[in-house]
């Protein structure tokens, strides 16, 4: 069936727990980033963590607002 893999569900758990963190920079204030509960400092790095499911519709966020990915590593469980 679509979607389904002969791996077993340690593969799909596995992915789901990836978590990575996006150094940013340049992230601008516009009408998108007013909606948030505080300023965006246009200097220095952002860091943002993100779920591997979620990782290009961030990405897609991030150049939107104006931003630059420096870095992105992936976080371990303890990190998290």
């Amino acid at each position: 069936m679509f979607g389904q893999t002969t791996l077993g569900s340690a593969s799909v758990s596995s992915s789901a727990s990836r978590v990575f963190r996006y150094e940013v920079v340049g992230l601008r204030q516009n009408a998108e980033t007013d909606r948030n509960k505080f300023d965006i400092r246009r200097s220095g790095s952002v860091f943002i963590t993100v779920p591997y499911s979620r990782m290009n519709e961030e990405m897609q966020r991030i150049n939107r607002l104006g931003g630059k990915i420096i870095n992105i590593s992936p976080l371990s469980a303890i990190e998290n």
